[in-house]
């Protein structure tokens, strides 16, 4: 089932269930995988088990599991569009525009 169909509890279970897995085909402990990255056994058992970890923890983890290139396509650079770049003029943004009011919704 792909991920955009399934609620947040079974994303993490999922994501827990991979690094289980990536944890066993390199057999690797708990232990040892929580030693190498520096990291208490328990956030291994929580973060396999489903129930999650913080993002530094997770980055470690997968550093140690050599999957640290995946969140690369997790996260993509999102590139600009050609309309983009003509209307920022070679600018890069850094702010988002802030929404205005609806005026049917201040008359009201």
């Amino acid at each position: 089932m792909p991920l955009g169909a399934m609620n947040d509890k079974a994303i993490l279970a999922e994501i827990g269930e991979r690094v289980s897995r990536q944890r066993l085909n390199r057999n690797i402990t708990q232990t040892d995988l929580a030693l190498q990255a520096g990291v208490a056994r328990i956030v291994v058992q929580r973060l396999e088990g489903g129930r999650g970890c913080t993002l530094e923890n997770l980055i470690r983890i997968a550093r140690v599991l050599g999957i640290l290139e995946q969140l690369d396509a997790f996260l993509q650079v999102p590139e600009l569009s050609p309309l983009q770049l003509a209307k920022l003029k070679g600018r890069e943004r850094l702010r988002a525009a802030a929404r205005r009011p609806n005026r049917m919704s201040e008359e009201l």
